[in-house]
């Protein structure tokens, strides 16, 4: 058992500190940038009624947001242009920071835990919080 996440049998959360893992196999992501980031985490809260899926803050830079949603869900969406996709699209490669659930994760932190494997952000939802949102 891994004490750090808490025996939790989710292959892609790191063992400690935090790791970058490739957009499109496990899952995709969806970045927004600084305080619209978090005021949409908030926002996705409210519209699911309670946590929305794993979300991932950044503490430093960019102070970004990355909602996890299903793999290969994110490309030939017009996202608003606040928002960074990292997927698997053809000719493209993109990680996505992933801490682990306890220790120290510095600059990164789980804003929600993953809490089952293969549970995610819904993408049509997150989708259209961003435009309500964001335009």
């Amino acid at each position: 058992m891994n004490a750090v996440n808490r025996g939790w049998k989710i292959d892609w959360l790191p063992d400690a500190g935090f790791q970058l893992r490739k957009a499109g196999v496990q899952f995709d992501a969806v970045r927004v940038d600084g305080e619209q980031g978090r005021e949409l985490a908030d926002l996705m809260e409210k519209l699911v009624g309670g946590e929305p899926g794993p979300v991932v803050t950044e503490s430093n830079g960019r102070r970004g947001v990355y909602f996890l949603v299903p793999a290969g869900s994110t490309a030939g969406r017009p996202w608003p242009r606040e928002v960074t996709t990292f997927n698997a699209a053809t000719g493209r490669v993109s990680y996505v920071p992933v801490p682990a659930i306890g220790g120290d994760t510095w600059p990164l932190m789980w804003r929600y835990p993953p809490r089952v494997a293969g549970r995610f952000v819904h993408t049509l939802i997150l989708f259209n919080a961003a435009y309500a949102l964001l335009s």
